[in-house]
């Protein structure tokens, strides 16, 4: 399994619109071969930040749903990004 997780940031101003404009992203990485889960949300205290959190049954699977990344209007808006791959080797459910 591997998860992406971290986080971006934008102006913000534009965080909502930022937001929204990734709902179609989250749309088809939903239905792609090999998603978990996938969650682009704004966060609760900071303004600018965007939350991202992706899991994936393969690398395989980030491979082939990533592509080249972002749009350019959406790299565009990029003030800063702290986002990281890991691989998991076990699960532990919480619940």
């Amino acid at each position: 399994m591997v998860i992406v997780a971290g986080h971006v940031v934008v102006d913000p101003g534009q965080r909502d619109a930022y937001v929204a404009d990734c709902a179609g992203v989250v749309e088809q990485a939903r239905r792609a071969a090999g998603c978990l889960d996938f969650c682009i949300g704004p966060d609760l205290l900071d303004a600018g930040r965007v939350n991202i959190f992706e899991r994936w049954e393969s690398q395989a699977a980030v491979e082939a749903f990533r592509g080249d990344g972002p749009g350019d209007a959406q790299g565009a808006a990029l003030l800063a990004a702290s986002v990281a791959e890991y691989d998991v080797a076990g699960v532990r459910p919480l619940t």
